[in-house]
């Protein structure tokens, strides 16, 4: 018989502890096989911009107001204080047109200025704002319009 060489115990320990230790996570990573996918999706999104995970332009910072950045129509239908952060941020968007367009055009405001393709301009983002302000209708229109892009964009 052939004798096999024997492992000592000093470094068999640690490996079989750091091998218990890393099952969870490896498992957890396998379980969720669409993670890394997630990560890459999305990039144009209100909820991106809102999360910090990319610096802003400087053109646009974050504590901006609404109404400087849209103008004196903005200043009329949103909060005189509201940010475009705060505007990134807002989760009653669901049957408030307006809030949805304040929402998805300050996404795509600031996609014009970061996202190489982007099909508005700064100023096509901006005229369009202030043409959907105008009634719900308008406001809902353009807000879709938006949605549309940012979800497209990457």
């Amino acid at each position: 018989m052939k004798k096999h060489p024997s492992i000592p115990t000093s470094v068999l320990l640690p490996a079989v502890v750091l091998m218990l230790f890393l099952a969870p996570i490896v498992t957890e990573s396998v379980a969720r096989p669409g993670f890394v996918y997630t990560r890459t999706r999305g990039r144009c999104t209100p909820q991106y911009w809102s999360s910090r995970r990319e610096a802003w332009p400087r053109m646009i910072p974050q504590g901006s107001l609404v109404s400087k950045v849209f103008g004196s129509r903005a200043y009329e239908r949103y909060r005189y204080d509201l940010t475009l952060l705060e505007a990134t941020s807002r989760n009653d968007d669901g049957e408030n047109v307006y809030a949805r367009l304040v929402k998805e055009s300050t996404a795509a405001l600031i996609n014009s200025y970061t996202r190489k393709g982007y099909p508005y301009s700064a100023w096509e983002v901006k005229t369009a704002v202030i043409q959907g302000i105008v009634s719900d209708e308008a406001a809902a229109v353009q807000a879709q319009r938006f949605y549309d892009a940012n979800r497209a964009c990457n």
